[in-house]
């Protein structure tokens, strides 16, 4: 009989420890794969994984197990490693919390490889020539937390997921296209099928890149390259560090006033009723109308800024340390379409795709165009190769934007289009 949660807590305090908890996560997978046009592989997985933390003498030590393992192992091996590091102040929640409703709806197999194929059929109606490849997946994840304070929070999460890539070769120009969609109850097949169309179409022709400062519109598979520096930015333990360059401009304008940017722990594939300490997690401003408001904390980071945690403490994976993290990142959306974004633009790049890794905390970046278009007189005229972007998030983002009313999920940021003054491109003439 496997062993319990409570038992691995029962065992720590037993064993010396003057507090623990315990983390369990289990999930179910039924992940299929396409290739080359052709179904090529589908898979069922389960993981099972235990993390037990415990302080003795204020000492922390954190141990993990995945399937079976034998309880006291467990414990001793926390235990041992709760040696080697020095005391801290205990941060445990306290709150009692129900078990809460599971969230999502499944898919079955025959489902997914239906909407597979389906798929891809789609997008070879229009363009036989094409090879297509990807992924669907339905994830049923358990998450399970209680420690010695008296807390214990279980919930169970459904995820469904697509991915479509595209490989399309005339003669030396070979392109590559992709897409796809994440949510809990249900995925918008039709819409990322017909944005891959709509890229597809724009590719016909090749052009040469704008050069110098000029508009560019991030679609919003693209505009993370510029979300994923203020994640950063807006991370309590930054801010303890000094490494974020808004540590001290709390109440102050950082950004356009047309941004504001908000968390939202009940929308969208990461949502969830509580972090990786039993904090529930809440509604959070950040950034309203360019001012910052808010950092995100955990329990320890928040105390330390002298508040109270933000319900942000989440684990990178099980044998990690909670620390800062947001649920997700909404951008609040324009009123533009993405036409009339398009047609406002006398002459610029439209980013949908990069090469290359994104800014760091100071904000810099560099990217190669993966998948890019030049407009010209508020037409796209073709697609760009050979091409780079670079600026500094920051800077860019004090600049006025335009903001589309085209919002979408890119992994746990629901962001629209928007377009940014104030990067540089550069490129060279097609061949």
């Amino acid at each position: 009989m496997p062993s319990s949660p409570e038992q691995f807590l029962e065992l720590a305090l037993k064993s010396g420890a003057e507090d623990a908890e315990v983390f369990q996560s289990t999930s179910t997978s039924s992940p299929i794969s396409f290739e080359a046009n052709r179904l090529k592989q589908v898979e069922s997985i389960e993981a099972d994984g235990i993390a037990v933390r415990l302080w003795r003498n204020g000492q922390p030590g954190i141990a993990v197990a995945y399937g079976e393992v034998e309880p006291q192992a467990l414990v001793d091996r926390a235990l041992a490693i709760s040696d080697l590091n020095p005391a801290e102040d205990i941060e445990l929640g306290t709150t009692q919390h129900p078990q809460y409703p599971t969230d999502g709806s499944t898919l079955s197999v025959d489902q997914l490889v239906e909407q597979g194929r389906s798929a891809i059929a789609k997008i070879r109606d229009r363009y036989p020539e094409v090879l297509c490849g990807g992924g669907w997946d339905c994830e049923t994840e358990t998450t399970r937390l209680l420690n010695s304070k008296g807390l214990d929070c279980h919930y169970e999460d459904i995820t469904l997921s697509s991915y479509l890539e595209v490989e399309w070769v005339r003669g030396e120009d070979f392109l590559n296209v992709s897409d796809g969609d994440m949510n809990r109850d249900r995925l918008n097949e039709a819409a990322f099928i017909q944005r891959i169309l709509q890229h597809l179409e724009w590719c016909h022709e090749n052009t040469d890149a704008p050069d110098g400062r000029v508009p560019v519109l991030l679609t919003a598979k693209a505009a993370d390259l510029l979300w994923g520096t203020i994640y950063n930015a807006l991370n309590g333990k930054q801010v303890l560090e000094k490494s974020s360059p808004w540590s001290d401009r709390q109440g102050q304008a950082v950004m356009s006033e047309s941004l504001t940017l908000h968390q939202d722990p009940t929308s969208g594939p990461f949502s969830c009723p509580f972090d990786d300490e039993g904090s529930i997690t809440q509604p959070l401003m950040l950034v309203e109308a360019g001012q910052l408001t808010n950092f995100y904390t955990d329990r320890r980071t928040g105390k330390l800024l002298g508040q109270a945690t933000t319900g942000n403490g989440f684990r990178s994976d099980l044998g990690s340390y909670p620390t800062p993290r947001l649920c997700n990142l909404l951008v609040e959306p324009g009123q533009q379409s993405f036409e009339q974004l398009v047609a406002s633009i006398d002459d610029g790049l439209i980013l949908d795709q990069v090469l290359g890794g994104g800014p760091g905390i100071a904000g810099d970046f560099s990217v190669n165009v993966d998948l890019g278009y030049r407009v010209k007189q508020g037409k796209i005229v073709g697609r760009v190769k050979d091409t780079m972007v670079a600026g500094n998030c920051y800077q860019t983002l004090k600049n006025p934007v335009v903001l589309g009313n085209d919002a979408d999920w890119s992994g746990s940021c629901h962001t629209p289009s928007v377009i940014v003054e104030g990067l540089s491109v550069t490129g060279r003439s097609p061949e």
